[in-house]
């Protein structure tokens, strides 16, 4: 069996066997070791302990601060009565029949504002729960309904975003974050406006209700919840805070020392973004109890408790497929296909770097990992054939940015799986309807807006 059908297996059994339910921290290792065993005879142990764990270990190290301290953001939002009050305004203020849409613009107001999706999924998943069961919608609608805000437009096609996705191609294409406007707006509002259309027309075909008996959110007494400048407060907060300490407080600050051995050799600009989310995301916690101690103190310790224990689940699921990723990455035949999908659709660069920063997205289940792939690889290329066919550079980048929000977000996304298991649902129940709105409209928008920069240039 060639290399490339073991790799093109493995990733279809990780796929099939997570959409079955089956533990990601036991399919990733397993299905890897299988394919580097399959593919090249071995080594299997140094496949594991030296590259598959060092990425999995890797993953952790830099992103853990995120996922607890977000886990611990989102307990105490619920445990506070905040995602309560917060739900019964959104209620009033935009109606019932609006719930779907308030959580997708709470999701992409947070991810706009520079917050990790992961965060932003801790977080409002709370107030998502309390506001659907109020407006009596299906619960497996929570998971596509939070992707949608925080997985597709925000992420690649909304100019300034300062997400990775949107970071990446910069320094390939001498471009800044604010790369052809015009056709990133066109390609949000195709992403928005399709999505929530879905997603309301799927509520009305399954029919009122929250759909189970047991509730799975915090109650408090009607009489002990916050007011609503109260609960709104934190999550306010943590924009403000992200985007002060991201452009204002971190870079102002001397931090010539972490070019020192012990600190990693390493710059501001890599840590920057983890910095100010950290800072953010403490300072507003902290604000959070201290405005809602009456209604927490009791128990505290126990609520506190409950967020770092839901943080390890999602950190380790996704973590080990970062490590499934890596392994795949080092086998041979991987060469193979990254020197094909970063070539392919013909003469237009355009389709060709859809193409190849597209499925190297799915087959890493990474939307930065692709693209990353794809433009360390053959990123001067690119510029310089666009270069010779008229293409500005800003459209390339905004190309590049939409191209890897689509395949990404397949069954093994490592922010999928992580939704899911904080929202307590399975792929079975829930994944088609986020492959709908972070699969299949970000292609839909793909196509539009290689279609209109062919035509009209960028804009």
């Amino acid at each position: 069996m060639t290399g490339i059908a073991v790799i093109a297996l493995a990733l279809g059994a990780l796929m099939y066997l997570a959409y079955r339910g089956l533990s990601l921290l036991l399919l990733t290792p397993a299905l890897a070791l299988i394919a580097v065993l399959a593919a090249e005879g071995g080594p299997v142990l140094a496949s594991y302990t030296q590259v598959f764990m060092q990425a999995t270990g890797g993953f952790i190290i830099q992103f853990f601060p995120l996922f607890l301290l977000g886990a611990v953001f989102g307990k105490l939002i619920e445990a506070s009565g905040s995602a309560r009050v917060l739900a019964d305004a959104i209620i009033r203020g935009l109606g019932p029949g609006h719930a779907i849409l308030a959580v997708i613009l709470c999701c992409a107001a947070m991810t706009y504002g520079g917050v990790s999706l992961f965060v932003v999924a801790f977080a409002v998943w709370p107030i998502a729960s309390a506001l659907f069961r109020e407006a009596e919608l299906p619960k497996l609608l929570i998971p596509a309904t939070i992707a949608l805000g925080a997985f597709t437009f925000t992420m690649t096609a909304l100019p300034g975003t300062p997400a990775i996705q949107n970071a990446i191609p910069m320094p390939y294409f001498g471009t800044t974050p604010f790369a052809a406007p015009g056709l990133g707006l066109i390609a949000a509002a195709m992403m928005l406006g399709l999505g929530w259309a879905w997603l309301a027309w799927r509520a009305r075909a399954l029919g009122p209700g929250y759909g189970e008996e047991a509730d799975d959110t915090v109650k408090t007494g009607e009489q002990d919840t916050p007011p609503l400048w109260v609960a709104a407060a934190p999550l306010v907060l943590v924009l403000v805070l992200n985007l002060a300490f991201t452009f204002a407080v971190i870079p102002a600050m001397d931090t010539a020392y972490l070019a020192l051995p012990e600190y990693g050799e390493t710059d501001v600009g890599s840590v920057r973004g983890v910095w100010s989310v950290i800072s953010a995301l403490t300072i507003a916690s902290l604000v959070l109890v201290a405005l809602n101690w009456r209604r927490l103190a009791e128990n505290l310790g126990e609520t506190l408790d409950d967020g770092a224990k839901d943080s390890l689940k999602p950190i380790f699921n996704t973590a080990s497929l970062v490590g499934f990723g890596a392994v795949i990455a080092s086998l041979s035949a991987f060469v193979m296909i990254r020197d094909w999908v970063v070539t392919a659709g013909g003469d237009n660069p355009l389709i060709s770097l859809a193409i190849g920063t597209s499925l190297l997205a799915g087959m890493t289940g990474s939307a930065s990992g692709g693209m990353s792939i794809a433009l360390s690889t053959l990123g001067e290329t690119y510029l310089e054939l666009g270069t010779a066919a008229g293409i500005s550079p800003e459209l390339l980048h905004r190309v590049t940015a939409v191209a890897t929000g689509g395949l990404d977000a397949l069954p093994h996304n490592g922010a999928v799986i992580t939704l899911l298991t904080i929202c307590g649902l399975t792929h079975r129940e829930a994944y088609k309807d986020i492959a709908v709105v972070a699969v299949l409209i970000p292609i839909l928008a793909l196509i539009v807006l290689i279609t209109l920069g062919t035509l009209f240039g960028s804009f």
